[in-house]
């Protein structure tokens, strides 16, 4: 049974209440969860799972075995969970938090550089991107500028659907090519900034770009013949 995806609707929802689905080695499922599972280069949310007996420190969030289903990994020793039990999935909401405010400014520096882009990254208060630049001589001072223009321009960020053959017609929107969206559900959900950039993507992201704050690029590094790191700092 796919789990239903809190976050998924509502970025900033802090907790829900959720059933045990089942408690298994690998980590416990719910029926529904605010906890993003690691993915798409942005990690797994951490957290608690509050109930009667006191709450469950959660230390990552992972996908399961079914598609759109999501693992709640707990500290080692933690006992079983019947299935049934009534719980409140809690999020980490500073962190989280600072893992949309990242992922959101790494979809603005795609646009600011807009080469293919081979991998990325989403932590706490950085991240970093890597892109096929033919020879390309980067700026650090100038893609910041850039950057930060995006951000204090304050477009709205919002989700919408498309059908996975609406995708196939339209492949410049998968930017990532190491990360392929998921197809074979009939829909894929992507993420448009207004009037700056649209791409598929299953993360989190903040509401606006203003909620960003300031971004630098702080390293430039060159991986390969063609690839480039840019690695960027959220404050």
């Amino acid at each position: 049974m796919a789990t239903e995806l809190v976050f998924r609707i509502d970025a900033y929802a802090k907790s829900c209440t959720s059933t045990v689905v089942a408690h298994g080695a690998r980590g416990i499922e719910l029926d529904r969860t605010v906890f993003y599972p690691t993915g798409g280069g942005q990690p797994g949310d951490t957290g608690k799972l509050v109930l009667g007996g006191g709450a469950i420190a959660i230390i990552d969030a992972i996908k399961g075995d079914a598609p759109d289903t999501v693992l709640h990994v707990p500290t080692a020793g933690t006992p079983p969970i019947a299935p049934g039990t009534k719980v409140v999935a809690e999020i980490n909401w500073e962190r989280r938090y600072g893992h949309m405010r990242v992922h959101t400014c790494l979809h603005l520096l795609s646009a600011a550089l807009p080469y293919p882009v081979t991998g990325g990254q989403v932590s706490a208060g950085k991240g970093r991107l890597d892109f096929d630049i033919p020879e390309a001589i980067l700026d650090k001072d100038k893609i910041t500028a850039d950057l930060q223009r995006l951000i204090e321009a304050n477009y709205d960020v919002a989700a919408e659907w498309i059908t996975d053959n609406e995708l196939a017609a339209s492949p410049e929107i998968v930017k990532t090519m190491s990360v392929r969206p998921p197809a074979g559900a009939g829909r894929v959900r992507l993420i448009r900034i207004r009037d700056c950039d649209l791409q598929a993507c299953g993360g989190t992201h903040v509401r606006a770009t203003g909620e960003i704050g300031n971004a630098t690029v702080t390293k430039i590094e060159k991986k390969g013949r063609l690839n480039r790191r840019v690695a960027i700092e959220v404050s």
